[in-house]
């Protein structure tokens, strides 16, 4: 028996071919940005405690790091409560182009910071600052992507060109442990911790130009236009948002946590816990979350094309189910010292962070009208980055060096990953929405 796909009505300027332009652009821009905040997740774990903050022992040096990891996620509700505002009432081509070069001053400007050897406690300021802009310019960048690709889409495709953004966190990832992979290749221990780590901040510059080049190219978003038309736009976006659709804020937060503190205990805390605890050395460990990046890159489209089929809660529950029952075998598999089964813990997780995040732009722009769609999907998918992923690798650190095991940090892993899953349960199926009627609730 042949299914029906549900139609999905769109506004007469969609067309497929401008929709893949847009779709690729947002993929490519999204994964530039995300390398910059990733590449200081990567540092965080692996130089930055000794650079910055050298009076910590090598416990507390890591988590000093961790923490100013976290003030990125700390700023980014910030950054998408300006951003989203603005978007929903500028347009949201202009935000992605605002922090795309936010992003790129912030990573530039980090690669050229001196240490705490030259110039005392003024080098963790310093980093804790810009560090904060790097996190009120990756709050502001999700939406707008999420929105241009989402708004775009032909009818009945939506998570499928929704999941083009969410390609660009993985391919982000790759491209910042490709990174690492290089320097750690061709420099010393010595010479890394010297210069070696600068070089991937530097080079983001390159990036941000080609990133932008594209951003440029693009038209706005036809659901903006429409909406700008009819003169059917919020005074105050933000408030409106707050004021009249705070179920779906919050629901749309908490769906998030369990995905973003995977995410990022799997790049981030991993990283740490496979080469301080478990002795695989850096080399193996970043080759791994390459490999199992992949992986996430990989289940994000069919995930979002299934989610066009079936719903975008159906595919969402799955992914977040089968990431509680997965943490449980995560530290036992790297507990082995096995790589081919650390392999297996990271690929896994990485599957479910795909099927999780694959139906997540769609799902959540189609829970908020377009006189506040930014401001609403941006709030609460930063809100669950802040409450998820930026304490998490502290957090795991934390519990880790409290109990002496891994069971702690999976059981935390396991409680983040029920948020999730409770909240996505709450939520009202939203796949047969036309994104130009969407009413509260």
């Amino acid at each position: 028996m042949t299914r029906t796909v549900p139609t999905q009505a769109g506004p007469d300027q969609k067309n497929t071919a401008s929709a893949r332009k847009v779709a690729v652009a947002s993929l490519i821009g999204t994964a530039i940005e995300w390398y910059d905040f990733y590449i200081y997740g990567i540092a965080a774990a692996l130089v930055l405690g000794p650079q910055f903050f050298p009076s910590f022992s090598s416990v507390g040096g890591t988590l000093a790091a961790f923490a100013t990891f976290a003030v990125g996620f700390v700023a980014r509700p910030v950054g998408g409560m300006i951003a989203g505002h603005l978007g929903d009432k500028v347009g949201r081509k202009s935000m992605l182009v605002a922090t795309l070069l936010a992003m790129g001053a912030a990573t530039f400007c980090i690669g050229l910071l001196p240490t705490y050897d030259t110039i005392g406690v003024w080098a963790p300021i310093l980093l804790v600052t810009l560090r904060f802009v790097q996190g009120i310019a990756a709050g502001g960048e999700w939406g707008g992507a999420a929105l241009m690709a989402v708004e775009f889409a032909p009818a009945g495709k939506r998570g499928f060109y929704g999941s083009f953004p969410a390609m660009g966190v993985p391919a982000g990832l790759v491209l910042s442990n490709g990174v690492f992979l290089l320097l750690n290749a061709f420099t010393t221990e010595k010479e890394f911790a010297a210069w070696g780590w600068r070089i991937a901040f530097l080079s983001s510059i390159v990036l941000v130009v080609v990133g932008l080049f594209i951003r440029l190219a693009i038209g706005e978003s036809p659901e903006f236009v429409k909406a700008k038309q009819e003169n059917d736009q919020s005074k105050f976006p933000l408030g409106e948002v707050v004021r009249r659709s705070p179920k779906q804020v919050l629901l749309a937060c908490g769906a998030h946590i369990g995905i973003n503190a995977m995410g990022y205990l799997f790049l981030v805390y991993a990283l740490s816990y496979m080469t301080k605890v478990v002795g695989f050395t850096r080399q193996q460990v970043l080759i791994a979350l390459v490999c199992s990046s992949l992986v996430w890159l990989a289940a994000l489209a069919p995930a979002g094309k299934w989610s066009d089929r079936v719903g975008r809660r159906k595919v969402f529950l799955v992914g977040t189910g089968a990431m509680a029952l997965w943490s449980i075998a995560f530290f036992p598999l790297m507990d082995t010292k096995s790589m081919p089964l650390a392999l297996v813990a990271l690929g896994g997780m990485a599957l479910t962070l795909g099927i999780s995040y694959g139906p997540q732009a769609a799902l959540f722009s189609e829970m908020f009208n377009t006189r506040v769609r930014y401001s609403g999907a941006s709030l609460g998918y930063q809100l669950g980055a802040t409450f998820g992923g930026g304490i998490a690798p502290f957090i795991a650190t934390a519990l880790y060096s409290a109990t002496g095991g891994s069971a702690s940090v999976a059981a935390y892993m396991v409680v983040v990953s029920l948020i999730s899953v409770v909240s996505v349960a709450a939520i009202a199926e939203t796949y047969r929405r036309d994104l130009g009627d969407v009413t509260k609730g």
